[in-house]
Order: C-alpha cells, then structure tokens, then sequence
C-alpha cells in the first residue's frame, strides 16, 4: 500500500475496499435470492398439495397461481427476493373428494 507524503492511504486503498464491499452485497444478494427460491418451491408444492385435497392455502408470502387439468393441479408460486423475483412450479394430483 502506498502512502502520498502526509502518511494517508492512497486512491487504491480506497477503490478495493469500494471492490470489497461490492462483492460482499453481490454475495449476501445470491444467497437471500436462493433462499427466495427454496421458498418458493417449498410454497409451491404446499399449494399444490392443499389445492389437490380441497383445503385453502394462503402463501406465507409471494402469491400463487393454481391450475387444475385433467386431474393434475398445477400451482406457479412467485416469491419477490433480493436481486429479483424468483418462481417455482408443483405439479400434484387431485384426490377423490
């Protein structure tokens, strides 16, 4: 590290720890976006198996959308997150009611 004649830290000292805690956030960013995925899945199939035995789910966050074809329930969850919204999709079957 290089010291201008007053004994401060120089421009570079300055730019990685602006590198460093840009990396950081992108870092801490990804794992909360993947943790919203996990979410997502987990809120996806919980909907989906709630749907297919005829009992009301509400998400604990995000939304949900259901589809029911041909005896299968289709359910697409979306879950906002750090970086951007992220979805997942369960496929269930319906159970005789």
């Amino acid at each position: 590290m290089l010291r201008d004649n007053t004994g401060s830290v120089t421009v570079e000292a300055a730019l990685s720890l602006a590198v460093l805690v840009t990396v950081a956030a992108a870092i801490v960013g990804g794992i909360a976006t993947m943790a919203a995925y996990i979410s997502a899945v987990d809120i996806a199939g919980a909907a989906a198996r709630s749907h297919a035995i005829g009992v009301d789910y509400a998400p604990p966050r995000g939304s949900v959308s259901v589809a029911e074809d041909g005896g299968m329930v289709t359910v697409t969850a979306q879950v906002p997150a750090a970086l951007f919204d992220v979805s997942a999709t369960a496929v269930y079957p319906v159970e005789f009611r």
